[in-house]
């Protein structure tokens, strides 16, 4: 089955077309889980920071269950930042059932849908005790995607258009492959 890997900043959309997506496919008889990444690092990675090295170990306990759930027939459609490019080509290497979803969004529309503050307080004074001082995107890296497979422009599309492209993608490449 498919794995589909989501890539973009926080607030660009993953979780909701995500999960926009698994409703979809439900309710055409498809299984799909979402491995949210929100979620999962509270549960299997919480023992985990932001360091380079630590995010990069939480991509691969994701992609690790992710790809379980493919190899055992449900597509598995992780939505995590996944910031780097290194660690997005790795899980590749599971094979060409996975596939890379870039969720762009400019930063202008972020900020304006910001209702975790996480932005405003990125860009707190560095003296101030509530700056966030590793938020993907303004003081830690995100590496864009080199050749994603889809990419999906949130700040242009709506929510509804976006989960439509995810979801004919999905179907699309199920049907190539002689998946059901």
């Amino acid at each position: 089955m498919l794995f589909i890997q989501l890539t973009g900043l926080s607030g660009s959309g993953k979780s909701t077309i995500a999960n926009g997506v698994k409703k979809l496919l439900q309710s055409n008889d498809y299984r799909v889980e979402v491995v949210d990444g929100d979620v999962y690092r509270k549960k299997i990675c919480s023992d985990l920071g932001f360091s380079r090295m630590d995010r990069h170990e939480n991509i691969r306990r994701l992609a690790f269950v992710s790809n379980r759930f493919a190899e055992n027939g449900i597509i598995a459609i992780l939505a995590a930042i996944n910031p780097y490019e290194e660690i997005r080509k790795e899980l590749l290497l599971y094979g060409p059932h996975v596939k890379t979803v870039w969720i762009n969004c400019d930063m202008d529309t972020l900020m304006k849908r910001d209702t975790k503050q996480l932005y405003q307080r990125a860009m707190l004074p560095d003296d101030h005790p509530d700056k966030i001082k590793n938020l993907t995107g303004v003081n830690d890296p995100y590496e864009l995607p080199q050749n994603p497979d889809l990419i999906l422009n949130t700040a242009l599309e709506n929510e509804h258009k976006s989960i439509e492209l995810l979801f004919n993608y999905i179907v699309k490449n199920i049907n190539a492959n002689g998946n059901s």
